[in-house]
């Protein structure tokens, strides 16, 4: 049965496609010359096309044909999507993903946000925009775990009002990572020697070429479980559970099932479920509309370059990953 709305669009379209082929008609063919029909023609053609076109997103924007808003998730969370030449642009860009998620609040249909996640999470002040972001979404909010919602990625599920999975979900790893490179041995062996430079006890804290001082590991250390805290805090508040059963789970990841057991995941199933259950929020059949990224030339060409350059033999290097540094030491979730 077709709505209202729906109708709306097809008058919209019809209207644009009649007043295009007159005016197309009037201008090219019935006061041009007789060796330009041909021409005129074709031009008729190309501007109802064209009517079609902007009526079409005229209509789209007047009665929109969506009610819920999809933002996927996909891949490492880094500010910008990491990649370079010797990595795959396959990571999930925290401020592109941010500004999906506002423009599907501002835009006329998007009541409900669907969340799509299929991450093991990433760089930590990144992942925290997007939480933030899908906090602020001004309706139903409901993260749906496909393969991977895990560390980053589950701490953004955790400012949504319903996590799903499936089955074979992966979820949890409530934790924090640091981690840093011990060169030291091998610059001894090629003869390379560490001179400080530094103005404060703790600079070069975590600098590979250095030798790791009890001191510097304790400050470290510090920094890993205050990230720890905050996690851990934030998810207790988002997913209205205990701290202290959150810590229990000792950063470790569950399967769907056995998430749901633990209360870190409010149903299980698949997507059509998920969108069966958002329709009943809404009180209407849910109908979806993902947002994605807008790209211009420079960043398609980008983009292309580095698929290139990494199906080229450079997939090694993926094997490192893009998180943010602090003089040497790596911190993620």
């Amino acid at each position: 049965m077709v709505s209202t709305s729906g109708l709306a669009r097809l008058g919209i379209a019809l209207v644009a496609a009649l007043v295009a082929a007159v005016l197309g008609w009037l201008l090219f063919v019935r006061f041009s010359a007789d060796v330009a029909d041909l021409l005129g023609i074709l031009l008729v053609i190309a501007t109802v096309l064209g009517a079609l076109k902007l009526a079409g997103n005229v209509g789209e924007t007047l009665f929109p044909s969506y009610n819920v808003a999809e933002v996927a998730v996909e891949g490492p969370i880094t500010r910008d999507g990491g990649g370079g030449i010797t990595t795959p642009p396959t990571g999930a860009s925290a401020d592109d993903i941010v500004e999906q998620i506002e423009q599907a609040d501002e835009a006329k249909g998007a009541e409900a946000l669907l969340l799509k996640l299929n991450t093991p999470g990433g760089q930590i002040v990144p992942s925290e925009d997007i939480r933030l972001a899908a906090e602020r979404f001004d309706g139903p909010t409901v993260a749906y775990a496909t393969d991977v919602c895990a560390s980053g990625g589950y701490d953004i599920a955790a400012g949504c009002d319903e996590l799903w999975a499936r089955e074979g979900s992966i979820v949890g790893s409530i934790g924090v990572i640091g981690s840093r490179v011990n060169a030291k041995e091998l610059a001894d062996r090629v003869g390379l020697s560490y001179e400080q430079f530094t103005a404060g006890e703790y600079k070069d804290a975590g600098t590979p070429l250095k030798e790791l001082s009890e001191d510097d590991r304790e400050y470290l250390q510090g920094i890993v479980d205050d990230y720890y805290d905050q996690f851990v805090e934030t998810v207790a508040e988002g997913r209205e559970m205990d701290s202290e059963t959150l810590r229990e789970t000792e950063a470790r990841i569950f399967l769907g099932e056995e998430a749901a057991d633990r209360g870190l995941v409010d149903e299980i199933g698949t997507r059509q479920a998920v969108e069966a259950a958002l329709g009943d929020r809404l009180g209407e059949e849910a109908a979806v509309r993902e947002f994605t990224p807008e790209q211009g030339l420079a960043g398609r060409l980008r983009g292309g370059a580095q698929r290139v350059a990494f199906s080229l033999g450079a997939g090694v290097a993926s094997a490192f990953d893009d998180t943010g540094d602090i003089d040497g030491v790596s911190f993620r979730r």
